[in-house]
């Protein structure tokens, strides 16, 4: 497993990244091994906060590893969601709920 990586828009990133702008090119840099790096809010437009979330979960469930935001806690925590709803990361909590 891939380590995620949540960046703000000023830190630099690595050189070696493949930076997409679509999920069809995620998914090209993926199948080709490249880790890619993704601004969740280009993707989603100046739709708001939801728009970016939607955006950034649908990368990661795509493959992206590295995402640039302005909102890096609530990114984190949707991509960390769409990872284990993919089975690539176990929950941080589970429950199991008696009736």
């Amino acid at each position: 497993m891939t380590a995620l990586t949540v960046l703000t828009p000023g830190d630099q990133g690595d050189s070696s990244w493949a930076e997409a702008r679509s999920i069809a090119e995620i998914e090209k840099f993926v199948r080709a091994g490249h880790t890619v790096v993704v601004t969740p809010a280009d993707l989603a437009g100046h739709d708001g906060e939801a728009a970016e979330l939607a955006a950034a979960s649908v990368c990661a469930w795509a493959g992206a590893r590295v995402f640039r935001t302005n909102r890096p806690e609530q990114v984190r925590l949707a991509v960390e969601m769409t990872e284990s709803l993919a089975g690539r990361r176990p929950p941080a909590l589970t429950r199991r709920g008696l009736a």
